[in-house]
This record gives C-alpha cells, sequence and structure tokens, in this order.
C-alpha cells in the first residue's frame, strides 16, 4: 500500500490500478536566466530535463504519492530515446509506441529579475495511422481499472480518439479520467466518461460562454454533469481555487497561500492526486482535495520539477471542500 494511502487512512482497499496515455509527449527542458534578452546570449543555472507530458507527469505524482501507475506514450527518435531514459529515471513503468517523427522538446525559461516564467511548446510530431492505432490496440491488453488520457493529440490522430478510448473503457467496466481541450474534449464528452479536468478558460472555451461569473461557472458545471456527458467535472482556477461538480452538488475549495514557483505541471498534478484519491478509495470531496494539495504542491517547485509528498500532505491536512 502506497505511502499516502497510508497516511490517509489505516484500512482501506487495494487501490484500483491506473493506466496513463500520452500520444505527444515531450523532453521538458528548464532553466533559470537574470534577464531574457534579444540577440544576447543568455547564461542559465538550474538547468533540468525530465519527462513530459499529461499522462507521464500524472505517473510521475501518482508514484510520488505512494501508488503505482503504467504509462503508454508515443515516441521517436533520439529525443524519444531520451524521454525514455528520463521516464526510466523517474521510476515509472511504461511502455513506448515507436512513432517515426521525434518526440518535441520543450523549454521553460524562468526569469529572475520579473519573476516571470516563458514556456516554450513545439506542436510535436505528425503520428502516422498505424502509430496511434497501435498505442488504442495496446491499451486495449491492458488490465486498468482507471485510465487517464491527457494532453493534447498530435497532428495526425483524429479528433474522436479519446472518445474511442471511452468506448473500450465501458466494454472494460472501467473508468476514463480526461484531461484535454478544444475538439478532443468536446469528443471525449460526447462519448461520456467518468471525470473531466478543463481550466476555467477550456471549459468557457468548450460552452462559448464567458465563465467568468461564479455563479456561472457553477450552474454550467452542474448542467453538463447533468446532461451525462461526464460523472465528475473538476474546473482548475489557478490561484483562485478549483470547482468540482458531482451528480451530489458542487463543491469549491480556495488555492493555500503559497509563494509560486512554476505553474508547469499542476494541472497534471491535480489530475493524479485526485485519480489516485479515488483509486484509493477515498470520497469524492477528498480526492477532490487531494487533487487541489498535490496541484498547490507543485507550484513551489521550479521549472518542470513536481510536486513532493511532503508538501501533499502538508496542504492536504487542511483542505476542507465546502459545498456550494
Amino acid at each position: 500500500m502506497g505511502r499516502m494511502t497510508k497516511r490517509i487512512k489505516g484500512a482501506m482497499p487495494m487501490p484500483k490500478r491506473i493506466v496513463t496515455l500520452t500520444l505527444n509527449p515531450a523532453v521538458d527542458a528548464s532553466c533559470a536566466t537574470e534577464e531574457v534578452r534579444p540577440v544576447n546570449k543568455l547564461r542559465t543555472t538550474n538547468d533540468r530535463l525530465d519527462p513530459g507530458g499529461g499522462g507521464i507527469n500524472v505517473a510521475r505524482v501518482v508514484n510520488e504519492l505512494g501508488g503505482q501507475s503504467f504509462a503508454v506514450y508515443a515516441a521517436g527518435g533520439r529525443s524519444g530515446d531520451v524521454l525514455d531514459e528520463l521516464v526510466r529515471d523517474a521510476g515509472v513503468m511504461a511502455h513506448r509506441i515507436a512513432t517515426a517523427e521525434p518526440t518535441r522538446v520543450s523549454h521553460v525559461v524562468f526569469e529572475r529579475r520579473s519573476g516571470q516564467e516563458y514556456r516554450f511548446t513545439p506542436e510535436g510530431p505528425m503520428l502516422a495511422e498505424s502509430e496511434w492505432q497501435a498505442a488504442l490496440a495496446f491499451v486495449e491488453l491492458l488490465d486498468f481499472d482507471y485510465l487517464v488520457a491527457s494532453g493534447s493529440l498530435p497532428r495526425g490522430v483524429p479528433d474522436d480518439l479519446y472518445a474511442r478510448l471511452a468506448e473500450v473503457v465501458k466494454k472494460r467496466r472501467a473508468r476514463l479520467v480526461v484531461d484535454t481541450s478544444g475538439p478532443a474534449l468536446a469528443a471525449a464528452l460526447g462519448a461520456g466518461v467518468h471525470l473531466v479536468k478543463p481550466n476555467r478558460s477550456e471549459f468557457a472555451r468548450l460552452l462559448g460562454r464567458d465563465l467568468g461569473d461564479p455563479a456561472e461557472l457553477a450552474a454550467a458545471a452542474t448542467e453538463l454533469v447533468a446532461s451525462g456527458s461526464t460523472e465528475l467535472l473538476a474546473v482548475t482556477m489557478g490561484h483562485e481555487g478549483a470547482l468540482l461538480a458531482t451528480p451530489d452538488g458542487i463543491w469549491r475549495l480556495g488555492t493555500p497561500e503559497v509563494e509560486a514557483r512554476s505553474a508547469v505541471g499542476a494541472g497534471d498534478s491535480f489530475v493524479a492526486g485526485m485519480t489516485w484519491g479515488l483509486a484509493s478509495g477515498e470520497s469524492v470531496e477528498r480526492a477532490f482535495a487531494l487533487g487541489v494539495a498535490a496541484g498547490t504542491a507543485t507550484v513551489l517547485t521550479p521549472g518542470t520539477e513536481l510536486c513532493h509528498l511532503v508538501d501533499v500532505q502538508r496542504f492536504f491536512r487542511d483542505l476542507r471542500p465546502v459545498r456550494a
């Protein structure tokens, strides 16, 4: 039983099996420099490489919380080989779907003078039909209780891929968690999923409405859950906290006051925390709190580093969702 599971409860059922899928992963490079200026050579410090992409980040955080997950990802070229090494170093059990085009390399640069963070994210490779079909076929071979499909879809992959996954998951009587945006999110919701986690702007674009007013946001979230498109809807709002819509009503949580160092991976960490909480037998509202705790803990770390267990535990102890 994992470290986080033991801490939350003394006697719990065996956690469910979690598989993650990342079709557009990245080698995440991060560094810091005094000031970002054109033309000049910029000297950097705190340089690091991490395995990146939504599902890979989710798997990393599930491991940090004491769980076990299995990551499936598409990768190619020399950068794909580097990603393999980084995934192994992170202790994540994984399977690589080979692609002809190389894996993207993203860059995060922290400017010390302004305290601002610059994020450079390539569009990534074009996947052939045989490659994304191979990913689907491999996932169908796996035994899981939760499948987390996270991140953008690469070029060449149809918008309804996550919707196709939803049908596979339903046949297994398992649960699909989706963290994406745009047409891929709309298609997944059309097929019906267990949990989706857009941020507020992604949710607003999905509905084509301004959701700046808290009452409007709550009403829209309630409406989506009532439609049957998803059983649970978590909307993250950065420093303003998060909202959770369930069939039983709305829950809200504020984000603890912290000195943020980087927002990279905070959303993925939220998904990992909440999914791990659900898989471990936590109530929906406590799993929601674990998601907020993991997301908040991640903003404490620089660049592409993710949360640490001790920080997640500290925040989780004090978080109490409020029914709206």
